[in-house]
C-alpha cells in the first residue's frame, strides 16, 4: 500500500491543502488563512477533512509546507507533531528543489513561486512562464535550462477592487466576474468591467513583454484561485493547473528525501 504525503500551502488569503498517494492527488482542500488559529484547530480541522474524503490519518507519511505567512509556520510545526507525529519539511532558500534560483536574494522569492516554477517546468518544460492568481498576481520565468529568471509581482483582483472601494467613497463592493459587456450602463457593471479587463490587459501586457524576451516558444501556464475567471479571456489562452502549488511540494519533496 502507497505511503500518502500531505502538502500545505500556505498564502495571504487562501491555504490550500492536498493528499497525495504517490504521484496521484488523492484529495484537496481550499481554506480561509487564518493567523489566529491554534495548531489544535488546524490538527482538527485537517482529521475531519481526511475522515469525509476516507483518507486514514495513520497513512500519512510525510509533510511537506510552503508558507508565505511565517507566523504560521511553527503553528503547522506544532500540528504535523501532535496530530501526525511527523517533522514537516518546509521550503525554504536551503531546500533542495533541482532547479537553480537567478534572484538577487533567493530568500526573498516566496516558496509558492517556486514550487510552481519546478513543477511547470517538470510538466511542460522551460521556457515557461507560471501566472498566479492569489492575493497578488505573480508571473514566474523558467529558462530553458530550467533556471528559475524572476518574474513580476502586480496587484491580484481582490487589492484593486478592495483599494476602490476604501478610497472612492461612492464606489460600492462589487462581485468579480466577467461583465456581459465591455462599455458598463451602471455603476457595478462599469467597476466590473475596469476590474476585469484590466486584469486581462495586464497580464496580456506583461505577457507580451517577458515572451518577448523569452521567445516565441515560450509556455505559459496559469494557475491559482483566479486563474480560470481571467486567464480564459487572455489572447495567450494558458492551461489552466490548479493544483500546480501542490505538485511541485510533491516534486521537490521527493527530491529531498533521495538526498
Amino acid at each position: 500500500m502507497t505511503d500518502n504525503l500531505l502538502v500545505i500551502d500556505v498564502g495571504n488569503t487562501n491555504t490550500v491543502l492536498g493528499v497525495f498517494e504517490g504521484k496521484e492527488l488523492r484529495a484537496q482542500w481550499r481554506l480561509k488563512t487564518d493567523k489566529s488559529q491554534t495548531a489544535d484547530e488546524y490538527g482538527i480541522l485537517t482529521r475531519n477533512l481526511f475522515m469525509l474524503d476516507g483518507i486514514q490519518a495513520e497513512r500519512i507519511k510525510g509533510i511537506m509546507a510552503a508558507s508565505v505567512v511565517p507566523p504560521l509556520n511553527a503553528v503547522l510545526e506544532e500540528m504535523a507533531w501532535k496530530y501526525f507525529h511527523l517533522k514537516p519539511l518546509f521550503l525554504t532558500p536551503g531546500t533542495r528543489t533541482g532547479m537553480a534560483i537567478h534572484y538577487d536574494n533567493p530568500q526573498e522569492v516566496g516558496a509558492d513561486r517556486i514550487a510552481d516554477a519546478v513543477a511547470a517546468f517538470e510538466k511542460y518544460g522551460g521556457p515557461c512562464i507560471v501566472l498566479d492568481f492569489g492575493t497578488a498576481i505573480t508571473f514566474d520565468v523558467v529558462s530553458e535550462k530550467g533556471e528559475y529568471l524572476g518574474g513580476a509581482i502586480a496587484p491580484g483582483l481582490g487589492i484593486s477592487a478592495d483599494a476602490l472601494f476604501e478610497h472612492a467613497a461612492k464606489l460600492p463592493r462589487v462581485e468579480i466576474r466577467e461583465p456581459q459587456r465591455v462599455i458598463g450602463t451602471n455603476t457595478v457593471a462599469s467597476m466590473q468591467s475596469g476590474l476585469f479587463y484590466g486584469a486581462v490587459g495586464l497580464v496580456d501586457g506583461i505577457l507580451d513583454r517577458l515572451c518577448q524576451v523569452l521567445g516565441k516558444k515560450t509556455t505559459v501556464i496559469a494557475t491559482g484561485g483566479q486563474a480560470a475567471l481571467v486567464a480564459g479571456a487572455s489572447k495567450y489562452k494558458p492551461p489552466i493547473e490548479p493544483w500546480l502549488t501542490l505538485e511541485g511540494l510533491r516534486i521537490i519533496y521527493e527530491r529531498n528525501r533521495k538526498k
